[in-house]
């Protein structure tokens, strides 16, 4: 089963981001704002998730408060 990183963005942290497994964040220029949360297992992402990241290799979320 395919694990994907999970990343807290420190400066929002109900702002969240999924990432392939491995991927880091070369592109965003605010890297140092994002803390690795962990892994997650893809049987633990919605659809609409899974989705974004086999679309971009990259899917933000909302979490709740």
């Amino acid at each position: 089963m395919q694990e994907f990183d999970f990343y807290i963005n420190l400066k929002k942290p109900t702002l969240g981001l999924y990432v392939k497994r491995g991927a880091g964040l070369p592109d965003l220029a605010d890297a140092g704002d994002w803390q690795l949360s962990g892994p997650v297992a893809q049987s633990e992402l919605t659809p609409e998730l899974l989705k974004g990241l086999a679309a971009n290799g990259h899917v933000f979320q909302e979490l709740g408060a």
